[in-house]
């Protein structure tokens, strides 16, 4: 019978045939919620795509190409020193100000390199969590008392969630270890030394490119803030010789994308975004149709690319629907959350861990927007719930993370993630 066969399609079909149908354009709200969905998905393609996702696609493809896989499972694999493969993993976020989405491709690069799950869900939430911008923004302006809480914090927690994560799917661990063991090394024609000269000039050029506003103008932070695109160029300059002495680019590739980028970044200093526009799609270029190690490089971070750039765009544009930009209405009623999230109270804890879960945070952002729902009346230990919960998770970044763990693994890290930061502001709360 044809019914048997096709209810589903004809499910589909009536169920979004009826959502347009009763579609509430005209409401106010809803016409506002389509508006914010564009503005801040707007927003992400302008101030994080170029300047955070793309140099993170870079150092995800190169992780794969020029790192070997047992040095990834000598200090991150399943089978390596807990101290260290955790250790590691906890407080990598202190040299990255990235948000939960620019982590992604660096999680997924070491996850698939052979790094254990438990480190590697370790990384994923400490990355976006522990940044020490982060840490000192949140001390001087909500407090030392919950900026220490916030750090110190969200090591222990990292390091329970992946210790979690790898005791629940310890066998599928194992199995997968077993297979990697199979799986024979490339080898690498550079030194040790070389290879990590690469990376931290790529990390170099991620962290200062990204460099937040401080709270004050005077001091170190201020200082480096000021010269954050000088630094960025002299990275940008050391990967150029490094690519052209090491990894057989040829010269004349790099003088060609040099010209463009320091005409522009003479002619227009205030716009120094368009300099940096222009090294990317410099590399991209070169390294794509060249032959050989740069090639492969540039393979494997549009590979990344083509994975998560699109579920992120798509899951920004949702948030922006659901919640909106920080300051402005989106579907859910602001007013809603900050009536939810007052006093200590198990549910204004969960409630502000589940929250924070699902809105999007760019790096720093999250502490002016504490800095106003405590002057509503948020509670400290639900403020700190959402400190733990907010930055290292995302709707954007589930979707992604589900893409590379599988929806089970991905549901688990979720609820481990917002059960522990309920937890710890309930403590926090009654301290």
């Amino acid at each position: 019978m044809i019914w048997k066969r096709e209810w589903k399609p004809l499910l589909w079909i009536v169920s979004v045939f009826l959502v347009l149908y009763y579609l509430p354009v005209g409401h106010p709200r809803f016409d506002n919620a389509v508006l914010e969905a564009f503005e801040l998905v707007k927003w992400y393609a302008r101030e994080h795509v170029l300047l955070c996702l793309i140099p993170a696609f870079f150092i995800a493809g190169g992780i794969s190409m020029f790192i070997s896989q047992g040095a990834v499972m000598k200090y991150l694999g399943a089978q390596a020193k807990k101290v260290v493969a955790y250790g590691v993993a906890s407080v990598s976020g202190t040299v990255l100000a990235v948000c939960s989405c620019t982590v992604l491709p660096l999680f997924s690069g070491i996850y698939r390199m052979g790094a254990g799950l438990g480190p590697a869900t370790t990384f994923l939430y400490s990355g976006p969590a522990i940044n020490v911008l982060a840490i000192i923004l949140t001390a001087r302006v909500l407090g030392l008392e919950m900026g220490i809480a916030r750090a110190v914090g969200a090591i222990i927690f990292s390091i329970v969630i992946g210790l979690l994560m790898h005791v629940i799917f310890r066998k599928e661990e194992n199995d997968r270890v077993d297979a990697e063991m199979a799986i024979p090394e490339n080898g690498d024609s550079r030194k040790g030394f070389q290879n990590i000269l690469f990376f931290v000039s790529l990390v170099g050029i991620l962290v200062f490119a990204n460099w937040g506003t401080p709270a004050a103008n005077t001091g170190i932070w201020a200082a480096i803030y000021q010269a954050k695109w000088i630094v960025t160029a002299l990275f940008s300059a050391g990967l150029a010789v490094m690519l052209v002495l090491w990894f057989n680019l040829a010269w004349w590739k790099v003088a060609v994308t040099a010209v463009p980028v320091v005409f522009l970044g003479f002619l227009y200093p205030d716009q120094p975004v368009l300099a940096f526009a222009a090294g990317m799609i410099g590399l991209s270029a070169f390294t794509s149709t060249d032959k050989g190690e740069t090639s492969d490089w540039f393979s494997a971070s549009w590979e990344f690319a083509k994975q998560i750039l699109p579920l992120l765009l798509f899951g920004v544009l949702i948030a922006g629907a659901l919640l909106g930009r920080p300051g402005h209405e989106g579907l859910i009623p602001s007013a809603w959350v900050e009536g939810a999230v007052g006093g200590n109270s198990l549910w204004a804890n969960f409630f502000a861990s589940f929250a924070g879960a699902f809105m999007y945070f760019a790096t720093l952002t999250e502490v002016p927007i504490l800095q106003g729902l405590m002057g509503a009346g948020m509670g400290k230990g639900p403020a700190l719930a959402l400190l733990l919960a907010g930055p290292a998770l995302s709707l954007p970044n589930m979707l992604v993370i589900r893409s590379v763990l599988g929806t089970i693994k991905t549901g688990v890290f979720i609820f481990l993630v917002i059960v522990m930061a309920t937890i710890s502001g309930m403590i926090f709360g009654m301290l």
